[in-house]
């Protein structure tokens, strides 16, 4: 599917949700959105006029999400209970002499050919993952994923999404040289390439501020901002260290690890 056509797609998709939860008086949720789909989910979000929305993970800051709508006769506090009933969560211990990297669980799922909008972040620790799965397909992938080979000595359980393990993100702290804070003179920065190839990176639709996509070169960036490019990855802009003699920021980033 082209990139256009994947994007209409995706729209007339969200449009009949947000149609089905107004006429029904239902919660309706979509599969997981990477940000790009998270972005344009958005903007028909906006256009619709419709605000009786969030986005879930199952953990703060995911990098996949589901849309949840709920209608007026129903609170966000009231929508966001329901989500147990939505997603779950496939806990894999690891017996103590394997050692797995986020690839090796998910190049074992997609062996079982699901989709990746079925199935959310991965979340690695010491022992295992937990993987965020739609509810509906929660019982599913834990026995195909008991069927692998490199699950076969494995613990795999099916548990609450609010029993989600809480796993500490780890960084990268580096800094960068800019003459104003500008979104093209961080994509540059991050990049490593000149401002003429930044400016291209941004027009081409790769990057995404606080997992809203930005267009707009001179965009101003504030410190908490999380930039998002793809293919190179996500980036908390922390702190304005300093100044140079000649006027230029020191600037200090955190890349997500």
């Amino acid at each position: 599917m082209l990139k256009n056509d994947r994007k209409q797609y995706q729209g007339e998709k969200i449009s009949d949700k947000i149609e089905f939860c107004r006429t029904r008086n239902k919660i309706v949720h979509t599969d997981f959105l990477d940000i790009a789909s998270k972005s344009e989910a958005q903007e028909i979000l906006f256009k619709e006029k419709f605000q009786n929305y969030f986005f879930e993970g199952g953990k703060e800051g995911a990098d996949r999400n589901i849309l949840v709508l709920y209608p007026d006769k129903i609170s966000e506090e009231m929508a966001r209970k329901n989500i147990e009933n939505i997603l779950e969560v496939i806990r894999i211990k690891l017996p103590k002499e394997l050692k797995y990297e986020h690839r090796d669980y998910l190049s074992g799922i997609m062996k079982l050919g699901l989709k990746r909008e079925k199935f959310g972040d991965i979340i690695v620790n010491e022992n295992g993952a937990d993987i965020v799965v739609l509810k509906e397909i929660a019982e599913y992938l834990k026995n195909s994923l008991q069927e692998l080979t490199r699950f076969r000595k494995s613990e795999i359980d099916i548990v609450s999404i609010l029993g989600l393990q809480n796993v500490e993100t780890i960084f990268e702290e580096f800094t960068i040289i800019v003459s104003s804070l500008r979104l093209d003179n961080f994509v540059a920065e991050i990049v490593k390439c000149s401002r003429t190839r930044a400016e291209e990176i941004i027009t081409e639709q790769r990057v995404y501020l606080n997992s809203i996509l930005v267009e707009k070169v001179s965009k101003k960036i504030n410190v908490g901002d999380v930039i998002t490019i793809r293919g190179k990855g996500k980036f908390i802009f922390n702190e304005i260290q300093r100044e140079t003699r000649n006027d230029r920021l020191v600037l200090g980033l955190k890349k997500y690890i």
